[in-house]
């Protein structure tokens, strides 16, 4: 089976078409950058996996007309190359936040209403709609997979930042707060993606995906500490005083905003029952606390 991936140089990208050339797929990766990339699709191409996407912006410098081309017009064009081929199965990574991106008052499921906030979960939410609204032609198949924050070994995103914070013995001043967050291992989501390639009776429909257990924040700087070598300093400072902090540094653009508190420390728990059970899979190979061990050994 020959495989068309977008997206193939970043993170996710660069950890499943190993994972995945091991199981002996072709791999074919394309750069939607490249306008060329229409023509260097084989024919005989049995899927399209699309990864390409924007989400990080550490430096505030990128416009809601970045977000919408490379989230929303890439993904039109990308899939309507893929109903154009003789590919069967087009399998889009959407994210958790075209649904909600700050808190969830119990596990996100597929019936939950989306409410995106960000100029990143609004342009998913786009290309979800998009890609919803089209009727696929007969034999052709569409999986839309909706992960939380996925970390593993070259991740450079939020993990990491919070893994130097702790590694210089800076305290973790919102240990009053108590909350269960939802990650994805990237060994669980390349697992979930050949699990796909390989069931035939999987069908079309959107599923939200990521690790079996929640991990609380403190529970995160406590296996941060231990695993760089420093004794956990979680600190209780009262809530009302840090949520007056953070609106001081949402007038002042200082680090603790209220955004940043708000995915720092509300509940964000999301279920994958209805994946698992469309793939006859009672549990994830790798369980949380394993899976970001391994992440943040790799730092």
């Amino acid at each position: 089976m020959t495989i068309v991936v977008s997206g193939a140089t970043g993170f996710i990208g660069s950890n499943l078409i190993p994972y995945i050339q091991n199981l002996n797929y072709e791999v074919l990766p394309v750069s939607l950058r490249n306008q060329e990339w229409p023509n260097q699709i084989k024919i005989d191409a049995s899927c399209y996996i699309h990864l390409a996407g924007k989400a990080h912006d550490h430096k505030k410098e990128a416009l809601e007309s970045d977000y919408f081309y490379v989230n929303f017009e890439l993904t039109k064009d990308f899939f309507n190359s893929f109903i154009k081929s003789n590919a069967n199965l087009f399998i889009h990574i959407s994210s958790m936040a075209a649904v909600e991106e700050y808190k969830s008052n119990s596990p996100l499921n597929e019936k939950n209403s989306c409410n995106p906030v960000s100029n990143y979960g609004k342009s998913k939410r786009k290309a979800e709609e998009f890609l919803l609204s089209q009727v696929l032609p007969e034999g052709k198949k569409m999986i839309l997979l909706r992960p939380p924050m996925v970390h593993g070994p070259g991740d450079k995103g939020n993990l990491n930042l919070l893994f130097n914070v702790v590694k210089k013995g800076i305290p973790w001043p919102l240990a009053s707060f108590e909350n269960k967050r939802s990650f994805l291992n990237v060994d669980n989501f390349n697992y979930i993606i050949a699990s796909i390639l390989r069931d035939p009776y999987i069908q079309s429909g959107v599923y939200n995906l990521s690790d079996d257990e929640a991990v609380s924040t403190n529970e995160l700087i406590k296996l941060i500490s231990i695993v760089s070598g420093n004794k956990a300093r979680l600190w209780k400072i009262p809530p009302f005083f840090i949520n007056g902090l953070a609106k001081i540094g949402d007038k002042l653009g200082l680090p603790l905003n209220t955004e940043r508190l708000k995915k720092l420390t509300e509940n964000y728990e999301v279920s994958n029952s209805k994946l698992k059970a469309a793939l006859n899979i009672e549990k994830l190979p790798n369980s949380a606390m394993e899976g970001l061990v391994k992440t943040l050994k790799s730092f």
